[in-house]
Formats: C-alpha cells, structure tokens, sequence
C-alpha cells in the first residue's frame, strides 16, 4: 500500500513538472493591431477611389474618400485608447493619408474635370499633391524632435489645415457640381466643373495646407453652455439635409469650415496674447507716503 501511494504521488509529480508540448507565442496581441488594421482598410479606400474616378464613378469615388477620412479620425483614438501607439503606426497613418488625402482627390479632380488640357490641368492637381506630401513631412518631421515644451494653448490647433479637412475642401467643386447636376442646373453644373475654377481651389487648398495658418483641431474643444442647444440643434439640421441632399449638405460643410478658418487665427492670436501678458513681470512703483513720520 504504502510503495502503491508513493509511486502515484511521483506520478503526480511529474505531470505537475511535464515540460510543455506547445510553444509559447511571442507577438503583439490582435488589440494592438486592429488600429493598423483600421489604416489599411482607408489606404484600400483611396486606393479603390482611385479606380473609380478612372472609370467615371465619381459619386462612389467620392464617397470612399469620405469613408477614409472617417477612419482617418478613428484609428488613431483607437490607438491611444487600446495603447497601441507605436513609430510604425504613426508613418503607416501618414503614407495612407498621403494617398487618400492627397494622390486621390487630385487624381478624382484631373478624371472628372481636367483631363482634357493634358499638362496644363495636371499641373493644379499636381501642386495639391506635393503640397499635402510637404504637410504630412513636416508631421512627422516634429515627431523625429521629440516631446518639446509648448504653451498650452496651441495644443488646442493645427498648423496649417489638415490633411482630411484638405481632401474635404479641395473636393467641394465635385459635391457643387454633383448637387448642381442631381437639381437638373446645367450651367451651374458646368460652371462648378469648369477648370480654372476646379484648378484655383487645388491651388488654394494645398496653400492653405502648408500654411502656417492656426486651425482647431476640436480634440479638447470646449464649448460654452450657452451655444450647446444651438450646437445639437444644428447638427441635428445638418444630418437631415446630409440625407435629404448629401452633395448639397457636403458642399456646404466645406464653405462652413473655410469660413471658420478666420475665427480660429482670432482665438489663437487672443489666447497667445492673454498667455503672453501673464508672463510679463508686475512692476510695482511705490507711490508717495501718507502720515506722519
């Protein structure tokens, strides 16, 4: 009995100490990579885009630019949120927006309205993309720095407009024209696909791209109390025409952003002046004495 117990006791013994059949997999978890994932579907959306506006599919073209941009503005939130954030990420994010933002509006715009001046209508098209190559160049060009110390406000904007609201704007004669042409307005229609004007918002988009010009880049965006009704009631407004009349209501998105561009100089240029006149040294000048001495 008692040889009966100590032999089970080492054979439990052993499969206690059993060296391990299966090998143990070294690798980033599937979390870790969803955000990567999430930019390779965008860069397969421009990329796509692309193949569109060659075979006269603007709309659909059109359409999956959108789509990029909005996972543009999610995968890096994602990241953050997951703690995925990595080097590689950040240049795979800057290469697919270069393509969705930059290579693929240019090219939607030579195919629907440009074409046929060969060199002359490719050249707006071709400045549009150097220029947005320069602006996600000098992005990550200020990640080779590193952390600097900034004042806390100019977290709050971008430095010249960024590449998805770029992508957003530049297209905006498209949505003109394709509103125009669903209202069954001919002339407007093709006063929107006109080149010199398809050409002179390539060229002032890619300006505005590399510009040194503050934008919000509503990340910590507050909001007062008193516009927060007006805000969701506008929004509300806005998603119902974005059903009723999408080109119409994306048309307008691009006017409303372009017009906020000077509010947002004026609330980078008060806030500077406001953190300026905090560092300024208080001087105190003693005044003439009262009383008796």
């Amino acid at each position: 009995m008692s040889g009966n117990g100590a032999d089970g006791r080492v054979r439990r013994l052993r499969g206690r100490f059993r060296p391990r059949t299966r090998p143990r997999f070294e690798g980033q978890s599937f979390n870790r990579l969803i955000p990567n994932i999430m930019t390779m579907l965008g860069l397969c959306c421009g990329l796509v885009s692309i193949r569109f506006a060659y075979e006269g599919r603007f709309e659909q073209a059109a359409v999956l630019i959108l789509v990029a941009g909005v996972i543009d503005g999610l995968d890096g939130r994602l990241a953050r949120l997951l703690k995925a954030t990595s080097r590689f990420g950040a240049e795979f994010d800057s290469l697919s927006d270069f393509l969705c933002f930059g290579v693929a509006p240019a090219f939607i715009l030579f195919f629907w309205s440009m074409q046929d001046y060969r060199a002359l209508g490719f050249a707006p098209c071709l400045i549009f993309a150097v220029c947005m190559s320069l602006r996600l160049a000098r992005f990550n060009a200020a990640l080779d720095v590193g952390p600097t110390v900034k004042p806390a406000y100019t977290y709050n904007f971008f430095t010249g407009v960024p590449a998805p609201a770029g992508a957003g704007c530049v297209l905006f004669p498209l949505f003109l024209g394709l509103w125009f042409q669903q209202a069954g307005w001919e002339i407007l229609a093709a006063a929107a696909r006109h080149p010199v004007f398809v050409g002179l918002v390539l060229v002032t988009v890619a300006t505005l791209c590399i510009s040194t010009l503050p934008t919000w880049s509503f990340k910590n965006f507050k909001v007062p109390s008193r516009f927060v009704l007006p805000l969701l009631l506008g929004s509300g407004l806005f998603v119902a025409l974005l059903l009723a009349e999408p080109w119409a209501a994306l048309a307008m998105a691009g006017i409303i952003y372009l017009g906020m561009l000077p509010f947002s100089v004026r609330s980078y240029l008060r806030l500077k002046r406001e953190a300026e006149s905090l560092r300024e040294p208080v001087v105190i000048t003693e005044g003439p004495r009262s009383g008796t001495a």
